[in-house]
């Protein structure tokens, strides 16, 4: 009997609980399905460095170092530059901007280096910003290699500037 009576209390607490007048839990918000265009401002946070070849790793950075880069996000593509070490051209290899999550592969050169920097971003998005870790590792010819993870977050700052005529005249 014990067991019927514990079970009537529990229902009688929950019919009870639902008389309250409290307000209702906010409800999740959906997942975004890509990020807005726009000019994003990300900022990066150094939490790990270290050398893959035993030799002093062909960075400037330093494990709390930051770092913030303005670039454009355009049909759900962000730029390269915003996931670079410095000066490296990137180029986006593979993306996923879908459902809240978010990942991306490039390879990277570096001026004065032979051999690639592969960054690999993973986290989360919504419509106007996005979070998560880039873990790069480096593969060049001569002394240096190393393994880097930085902690990003990046938020939408405003539209794009407009192509200059010069820029325009280029691309």
């Amino acid at each position: 009997m014990k067991r019927v009576e514990m079970m009537a209390v529990a229902a009688a607490a929950l019919v009870l609980s639902g008389c309250g007048g409290e307000a209702e839990a906010p409800k999740a918000e959906a997942a975004a399905t890509a990020l807005n265009d726009g000019l994003f401002e990300l900022t990066s946070e150094v939490t790990a460095l270290s050398s893959t070849d035993n030799t002093t790793p062909a960075t400037a950075l330093k494990v709390g170092d930051t770092q913030t880069i303005q670039a454009c996000v355009a049909d759900n593509k962000p730029s390269p530059d915003l996931f670079a070490e410095g000066e490296d051209k990137c180029e986006m290899k593979n993306s996923y901007i879908r459902n809240g999550r978010f990942s991306a592969q490039l390879t990277c050169q570096r001026d004065g280096k032979r051999g690639e920097v592969m960054p690999a971003m993973m986290g989360k998005f919504t419509a106007d910003s996005f979070e998560g870790d880039i873990t790069a590792m480096t593969y060049f010819i001569e002394d240096g290699d190393y393994r880097i993870t930085r902690k990003v977050s990046a938020k939408r700052v405003g539209d794009c500037p407009a192509p200059s005529a010069e820029t325009a005249a280029v691309g």
